[in-house]
């Protein structure tokens, strides 16, 4: 199936993309994760009938890491703690002054017998949901619209800067290899997490993170 190539760049003074294997004290690997590029795109575009496929960050900033202090008053807090209604302070190692250039290519999905209407009607007024999704995400990006605010990895942390990709941002120079780095959950019908998947081994050189080719999730 063909595949449309999308491309953006987004910045911003704090980003955190969380490594689940830090626990209370959770530290940012130095890109954002596949499902984070994916949720980046589509805050831009929420598209019928296509997924979106990550192929490809570029660090384009030096990494630099900062201490991050906050009061946390959400779901994973203890239960006698949610009950009196108080929070806890939980300290974060995030990164400063960020700059990506995200890649990614969107690809028409299978008709299926459970599409809702808004994808059938979608369907019947395009031949090429994909070529469709690029043609607007580029006419969107370049007037700065989204579907909702882009944000690097906690919603606090709002971009800067989004929209098309500047020409005075090559990639820093970055060299390393993360041993595993979170993917994306995988859902069943209901909605439920099934489990959660994690590339090994991922190269970032010269700055450049593609992300492994998994046939079964970007079909």
């Amino acid at each position: 199936m063909k595949a449309y190539p999308i491309r953006m760049e987004i910045a911003g003074p704090t980003a955190m993309w969380t490594r689940p294997d830090t626990g209370d004290c959770p530290v940012s690997y130095p890109a954002p994760t596949y499902s984070a590029v994916r949720n980046i795109f589509q805050s831009v575009l929420w598209g019928q009938a296509v997924k979106i496929v990550p192929r490809q960050v570029d660090i384009c900033a030096p990494l630099q890491f900062h201490t991050y202090n906050t009061n946390y008053g959400g779901p994973l807090r203890k239960s006698s703690v949610v009950k009196s209604g108080g929070g806890y302070q939980l300290l974060a190692t995030v990164l400063t002054d960020v700059k990506y250039r995200l890649f990614a290519d969107v690809i028409e999905i299978p008709v299926s017998t459970s599409e809702s209407e808004r994808t059938k009607a979608w369907r019947n007024r395009t031949r090429s949901p994909g070529h469709a999704y690029q043609e607007i995400f580029d006419r969107r990006l370049a007037r700065g619209q989204c579907f909702h605010t882009p944000f690097l990895g906690w919603k606090e942390f709002t971009a800067s800067y989004f929209g098309p990709i500047r020409a005075e941002t090559p990639p820093a120079e970055i060299t390393t290899v993360l041993p595993s780095m979170f993917r994306e959950a995988e859902y069943s019908a209901d909605g439920k997490v099934l489990r959660y998947v994690f590339d090994q081994n991922v190269v970032i050189e010269h700055g450049v993170l593609r992300f492994l080719g998994k046939e079964r999730n970007d079909a």
